[in-house]
């Protein structure tokens, strides 16, 4: 095994475990990550607000962790909010295949444009290839940018470098926060 390739499979490894068995954060700390992910997306593209205003609700996953090595996958937790009041928890998970070294950590915001695209994400119905459908947050794209099947979404990469022609997707998971 060459050398460079030996000493990437390791960390993306360890990344990979991590990621699948991290510990759930608590409520108020996935709250507070969710609006400092907002305020980040904001400051690239103030534009973002907009749709902030006039989504029927959006999902916020302040971190998602992916990795990958001919095989490859990410995990994330996030936050769901309808009409801007705070309804529940989600996760996502990715699995993908194809072409793909390197490790990276994003941010994710899905805006769900009306009831039926919101509530779709609710029942666990929701899943789409996130390399196909995913607009990088930057200034300006927010005005361009437009819903697809009710769904728009915007990721801003953290830190990390993921080299990837893949095919896979994304899963969420929602559950609504107990009263």
């Amino acid at each position: 095994m060459p050398h460079i390739v030996k000493n990437a499979f390791g960390p993306l490894m360890i990344v990979l475990i991590l990621t699948g068995c991290a510990t759930v954060p608590s409520e108020d700390r996935i709250v507070r990550e969710a609006e400092v992910t907002l305020l980040r997306f904001l400051e690239k593209d103030p534009d973002l607000q907009q749709w902030l205003d006039e989504a029927f609700g959006y999902a916020v996953f302040p971190e998602i962790n992916k990795g990958g090595f001919g095989v490859g996958g990410a995990f994330g937790h996030g936050v769901v909010y309808e009409q801007g009041a705070l309804i529940g928890r989600t996760t996502a998970s990715q699995a993908t295949i194809g072409a793909q070294i390197g490790v990276q950590s994003y941010s994710q915001v899905i805006f769900f444009k009306d009831e039926p695209a919101l509530r779709t994400f609710q029942r666990g119905n929701f899943e789409f290839s996130a390399q196909a459908t995913a607009v990088a947050a930057a200034s300006g794209v927010a005005r361009t940018t437009n819903y697809e099947g009710g769904v728009a979404v915007f990721i801003l990469t953290r830190s990390g470098l993921m080299a990837e022609a893949t095919i896979g997707g994304q899963k969420f998971t929602y559950s609504a926060f107990m009263p």
